[in-house]
């Protein structure tokens, strides 16, 4: 048999009990100690026939647990089971061996057994590997099947090292030059900070700052402290976020990206395509030694295939004219645009903050995955070196949501209400508080500020505030009336006092001098269309939620609107009781790449259990490194 530490190895890490002591024939112990409280859900699982068949003739072994005790005396052809509970009765049952497997030790190579199960203290290291790549890890197939006599008596396997940053498709690291695959996203209203954006650049990883939601002012000093503080070499990028409402904000914010250099965007809550997004994607598009070059990235955040299919496929004929026609697309370059997709990044956005469809992944992954391929065969990609790539989001605050998403074929993984509670995130330590302390289903979804016409949703923080019900009292009421002098009195009167906390008219003078510098022609349509008037005075409201979130105002608390996902509880519940689950430890970089290994042990535990050992973790808690 195997020597007595690798058997009683495998023994407690199989068996979970407190204590386990071998005893040879001429009774020398040889003794372990475990966490415990596992024996007897393992004894009814696995039996006890493998166990005694490991054992030599004349060996005794002991198991321990709180209120029971388990003991095995090996004869020549079978064993003597004997269990005892301390508050009950104890009984003894002769134990059959012939053709029974024995339990087979875990051989571990240089991994020591120390005191401990020695599989699962090696699996939590995802760089370093069980066994050097000349000796085999023997398992026990009895972990997996009910009928391990039907079974060899061992199965010969071997679990590899796996790297962190070699999680997903390598092509994105060469094409963005990370040393990971997951991106921070581009949370809007400067959430998505630039000291977030830096620190994700020099931790070797890809960040979007959040321009979404900010004047172009704001947008135009964080570049420029980008462009001076990200190492060089470093990629990073920036939110383009589609604007039906104000289109021109969208071609304003392109021809900011490209004066100040910006290579990639992160494309958001797009329907359709537009001009702007097509023109940052082909700008100095070009062709060098036979390939086509592409300088400019867009990464297409979608929740749906219909959305994501013209981000897969060549702009449309129309956008391109009308891009030449402006002068900002040569013909040559329309030519070299026909033969590339508008994105060779798509994220699949599952159930996120913000704005979602709340999609499962485990639908909306698979379904995008297929839709790539198919689009690649028919636009006849692979001949031309061009191979899309879909990466995942929403709902990834666990090392064991990464690797699911890395299992199911994503390129790449994006996360963002996690990053929100960081030490980088771009709001104020109030918000903070509150996300660090929000469960699985403290989220809840109220009207969109920027779509608030159109009766989209945001997925928002519900624990702690009140502005799903009250953003929705004010949508229920522009549905429902065609300007504010419509509404009843008392409701006015109730929305003025409990929502707005000042007057509707003093609402309606600040926000039409907000639009007369912005965008005079909506206080044109305003003063023509009473319910557009209604509208933009709602959505004074809508818009200060965030803001007041962002800035922590006490006063407002309630009326905080905090894009958050169900990530947000996954992670807190993951990192209770660690070195994260500290508010000031949460920086970014520790936390994506806290996730990045979690996610590389998760990979490894998913090899072992395979090979067919029994392995009781799922999810180890975060380990505190330097860097990756």
């Amino acid at each position: 048999m195997s020597s007595p530490d690798a058997l009683l190895a495998t023994i407690l890490q199989t068996y979970a009990p407190t204590r386990l002591t071998l005893l040879s024939a001429a009774g020398e112990p040889h003794s372990l100690a475990g966490a415990g409280g596992g024996l007897q859900a393992a004894v009814e699982r696995h039996g006890a026939a493998s166990l005694a068949a490991a054992l030599d003739p004349g060996q005794r072994l002991v198991l321990e647990d709180p209120g029971v005790t388990l003991e095995l005396d090996r004869g020549a052809a079978g064993a003597t089971l004997r269990v005892a509970w301390a508050d009950g009765p104890s009984y003894t049952e002769p134990l059959r061996l012939a053709g029974v497997a024995p339990l087979a030790a875990v051989v571990m190579g240089p991994a020591p057994t120390g005191s401990g199960p020695a599989l699962g203290r090696a699996l939590t290291d995802p760089m370093a590997a069980l066994s050097d790549p000349t000796r085999s890890l023997v398992v026990d197939p009895a972990g997996l099947h009910d009928d391990p006599g039907a079974l060899p008596a061992a199965a010969l396997g071997r679990i590899p090292a796996v790297d962190p940053g070699g999680l997903g498709d390598p092509a994105f690291r060469a094409a963005h030059g990370t040393q990971g695959n997951l991106v921070a996203g581009a949370m809007a209203g400067g959430i998505a900070s630039a000291d977030l954006v830096i620190a994700m650049a020099r931790a070797g990883l890809l960040g979007f700052f959040g321009a979404g939601g900010l004047d172009l002012g704001a947008v135009e000093a964080a570049l420029t402290r980008l462009a001076a503080e990200v190492p060089a070499g470093r990629p990073w990028g920036a939110n383009l976020l589609h604007n039906p409402v104000e289109p021109a904000v969208e071609e304003r914010t392109v021809d900011l990206y490209l004066r100040h250099g910006v290579t990639r965007v992160s494309a958001s809550a797009y329907m359709t395509l537009t001009p702007a997004v097509v023109r940052f994607s082909l700008h100095d598009i070009h062709e060098a030694g036979g390939r086509i070059v592409r300088p400019h990235h867009v990464f297409a955040k979608v929740s749906r295939p219909e959305v994501a299919e013209p981000f897969l496929r060549p702009a449309p004929q129309r956008i391109l004219d009308g891009l030449i026609a402006a002068g900002h697309l040569s013909p040559a370059q329309a030519r070299l645009a026909a033969k590339v997709p508008v994105a060779e990044d798509v994220t699949a956005e599952a159930d996120s903050g913000g704005h979602t469809d709340r999609r499962p992944l485990l639908g909306l992954l698979p379904t995008l995955l297929r839709l790539r391929d198919r689009v690649v065969e028919e636009e006849g990609y692979a001949a031309r070196g061009v191979h899309p790539r879909v990466g995942a989001a929403g709902g990834l605050g666990d090392p064991s949501s990464v690797h699911a998403a890395f299992a199911m074929g994503a390129a790449y993984v994006l996360t963002g209400s996690v990053n929100q509670s960081t030490v980088e995130a771009g709001t104020s330590k109030l918000a903070k508080m509150m996300l660090i302390t929000a469960g699985l289903a403290d989220c809840t979804t109220g009207p969109a500020p920027d779509m608030f016409e159109l009766g989209a949703h945001v997925q928002v923080l519900g624990q702690g505030t009140m502005y799903a019900q009250r953003a929705g009292r004010l949508h229920d009421l522009y549905r429902s009336y065609d300007s504010i002098d419509a509404i009843p009195a008392k409701d006015r009167a109730k929305i003025e006092r409990t929502i707005f906390r000042r007057s509707l008219d003093d609402v309606w003078t600040d926000t039409r001098t907000f639009w007369a510098e912005r965008d005079p022609r909506q206080v044109e349509r305003a003063d023509a269309d009473p319910h557009h008037l209604m509208a933009l005075t709602f959505r004074w409201y809508l818009g200060m939620t965030s803001r007041w979130a962002r800035t922590g105002d006490p006063d407002r608390r309630r009326d905080y609107q905090i894009w958050c996902g169900p990530a947000m509880g996954a992670f807190n519940d993951w990192v209770q009781g660690t070195w994260l689950d500290a508010l000031e430890n949460r920086r970014v970089a520790d936390v994506s790449w806290a996730l990045l290994r979690g996610a590389a042990v998760a990979r490894r535990i998913e090899v072992a259990r395979a090979l067919g050992v029994s392995v009781p973790i799922a999810c180890p808690p975060p380990v505190k490194t330097q860097g990756r």
